[in-house]
């Protein structure tokens, strides 16, 4: 007897960065490659799996404490899971854009992971402190390729270097934008990507407090459903 089940998703972060405030305020989007399998030429957030070497980088600074706790509500995961999440997201931009958010003055780590090492050619160490999480959301079960994805809020002044040439048409994102952060929404994207702009929204109005709720976004019955974590 054989039974479809959905596939399991994989744990996965992405970088929302804003820059600006107000109404001058605008967030970095991406163009996924047409040929991609999965959500191919939308616009989306950085982002993708978590690494191995994710829960072994060096950072110069901790993940907030009210995060982490948000990011545990998951059994099982290991003690370093929030963290890793975190790191992922900005490596995951590092790797997708060229911009590499983290502090400088400490120089790289001594022994960086093998999927960290581009990054830490910048001479550089990611700063958790400065994230912020907002939002997390799981892929729905009718997909082929399925994410249990936590979104980071970072300010664009934490971009401390660039890399030239890494989006092209031959990448995973062709182009990446500034868009205005009250219009963004007009790019064709994803549902979920579209959620987590108006969570971004909402969440930049509060003031970042690290005291508001993170919603959790899954399909249930055919629907997505908000919970608050």
């Amino acid at each position: 007897m054989t039974t479809n089940r959905p596939p399991r998703p994989h744990d996965a972060a992405a970088l929302v960065l804003i820059e600006g405030k107000g109404a001058k305020t605008r967030v970095l989007l991406g163009k996924r490659h047409p040929a991609l399998k999965f959500m191919p030429g939308k616009y989306v957030f950085p982002g993708g799996r978590l690494e191995r070497g994710d829960r072994a980088m060096t950072v110069a600074g901790p993940l907030d404490s009210r995060d982490e706790a948000r990011l545990m509500k998951v059994a099982g995961k290991g003690d370093d899971f929030a963290r890793a999440l975190a790191l992922a997201a900005i490596r995951e931009c590092f790797e997708e854009t060229g911009l590499a958010l983290g502090v400088s003055g400490y120089g790289g780590p001594a022994r960086a992971p093998a999927c960290w090492r581009a990054y830490a050619a910048q001479d550089l160490l990611p700063d958790l402190q400065e994230l912020h999480f907002a939002v997390r959301a799981i892929t729905p079960p009718f997909l082929p390729r399925r994410f249990d994805t936590r979104f980071f809020i970072a300010d664009a002044k934490q971009i401390s270097a660039r890399v030239d040439g890494v989006c092209h048409a031959d990448a995973e994102l062709t182009e990446v934008l500034w868009a205005p952060l009250d219009k963004a929404d007009a790019f064709d994207m994803p549902d979920v990507t579209r959620m987590v702009l108006k969570e971004v929204r909402a969440r930049l109005d509060s003031g970042l407090s690290r005291f508001t709720p993170v919603p959790h976004y899954h399909h249930s019955r055919g629907v997505w459903r908000r919970d608050l974590l």
